[in-house]
């Protein structure tokens, strides 16, 4: 079979190859994103073997919803909708040392009523067995292969047949069909394509790990997102050991779940009631925070928002959100200086989302501002009052979804008065909660009571 090198140009996000470099990819518009990859090219077309498919009525294939493998972990069990679908192709993606293969070595290492095949690209087989030492998991159903060539390592799935496949990671594998380094664009696309396929006619769930690029994305191309069946993504702040698992794109399952972990010496530890953590127990009543009831995917949390408000003597005073969206802050401070006449301009406004969480729930908006209030005049909020609604530009209080679940989480944690939007209550009946339930049309209509003085 005659071969000859070629140079060619790929695009980043979606895979398009062109023989010249364009400022502009004509496939998915994106500019700037071409790079330089050199590609061997046979004369010789290779062919695929594959199966002939029949057409078959929608409604004469039988499909088994309870054919789901457990992972033994409450958490990511609900990020992947119940479990994981044979069959299917699962990337998931973090930070470096965000806990990416500690929470895929963990996952294989105590599920001992399948086989699984952990393949790293990345540690020795002396390193990965410290790793599971220090994970207190034996290891008697996990198979383990440190190699980076894709011939090698979907022979050995044919060979053992595992029930679960881990590749750690998919920037370090390397076809040999391909003549370009491990990590580009062509190396992931090919491996990615030849992982799906065995994955579909072995009927073999395959986890990919991913790596994250400078910018926040997954590394390589967009394609790769496209091609598989799950997107996860690992995150948390360095400084803080919680961990939450997203999901972005689900075909099996919803994408509004997350789970939430805790980075421990032992590994990730699952944690099953986070508003317990995300709120401080601190018994003295301190000025500048304030108890927000938020929802993620169908979770409620009780988050605990802190505000630090600083008379300034610069020009441009500061405006630093930690947790909470920037562009919203200064909606935020804007609404109270034109509303409620307080003026903040020459002051700095710090906010802060206690656990390092990070949430786009419009809910806390309500929390956000009476912490910055309780901040700038000095005057705490008693900790037994929680807040939940979205705040308008006229400094109305919105309503927010699943005010059910929000009361019962709020009456669960202790809490003994909530306040909320009086619209969007029709159909709930609040007298069957416990706690005090206030409902506030809009800003004004709130008192110095609230405040301890």
């Amino acid at each position: 079979m005659n071969s000859k090198t070629k140079q060619s140009f790929f695009c980043k996000e979606c895979g398009y190859e062109t023989t010249k470099w364009l400022g502009k990819c004509p496939s998915c518009g994106t500019w700037n994103s071409f790079e330089e990859t050199e590609v061997i090219k046979t004369t010789s077309k290779k062919i695929y073997p594959h199966e002939k498919k029949a057409v078959k009525r929608i409604n004469e294939i039988t499909a088994d919803d309870n054919l789901r493998i457990n992972t033994k972990s409450q958490e990511l069990n609900r990020v992947l909708g119940g479990g994981i679908v044979a069959g299917s192709v699962i990337l998931i993606a973090g930070e470096p040392g965000i806990g990416k293969s500690t929470l895929m070595l963990q996952f294989a290492l105590r599920v001992k009523s399948i086989t699984s095949l952990y393949v790293s690209g990345e540690e020795s087989e002396s390193q990965l067995k410290l790793r599971a030492n220090r994970l207190g998991g034996a290891g008697e159903s996990c198979l383990l292969l440190c190699d980076t060539y894709l011939e090698n390592i979907m022979e050995q799935i044919k060979i053992y047949k595992p029930n679960i496949v881990i590749i750690d990671s998919i920037q370090t594998l390397q076809s040999q069909q391909i003549d370009s380094y491990a990590g580009s664009i062509t190396q992931i696309r090919e491996c990615t394509a030849q992982l799906i396929q065995i994955a579909k006619t072995e009927n073999i769930p395959i986890f990919i790990i991913g790596h994250i690029n400078k910018e926040g994305g997954i590394a390589g191309p967009k394609i790769l997102e496209h091609m598989v069946d799950t997107v996860l993504i690992f995150e948390g702040e360095a400084s803080h050991p919680y961990r939450i698992l997203r999901s972005i794109k689900n075909r099996y399952g919803s994408t509004s779940e997350i789970g939430i972990f805790e980075m421990r010496q032992d590994g990730l530890k699952e944690i099953s009631n986070p508003s317990e953590i995300l709120i401080s127990q601190e018994t003295e009543n301190l000025s500048g925070t304030c108890i927000a009831s938020t929802i993620e995917g169908i979770r409620p949390l009780m988050i605990e928002v802190q505000a630090l408000v600083a008379t300034t003597y610069n020009n441009f005073p500061q405006r630093l959100s930690n947790g909470y969206d920037i562009k919203r802050l200064s909606l935020i401070l804007a609404v109270i200086e034109k509303r409620l006449h307080i003026k903040l301009a020459n002051k700095d406004v710090f906010i802060n989302i206690a656990g390092g969480i990070k949430t786009s729930d419009p809910a806390i908006d309500l929390a956000v501002v009476f912490a910055i209030l309780s901040s700038n005049f000095d005057k705490p909020i008693p900790k037994s009052i929680c807040f939940a609604g979205e705040i308008g530009l006229n400094g109305e209080i919105r309503p927010v979804q699943k005010i059910e679940q929000r009361l019962a989480e709020a009456e669960k944690m202790g809490f003994q008065k909530i306040i909320i939007s009086k619209y969007g209550l029709k159909g709930i009946n609040l007298s069957k909660y416990k706690l005090q339930i206030q409902t506030v049309a809009n800003l004004r209509d709130f008192n110095e009571n609230i405040f301890i003085s």
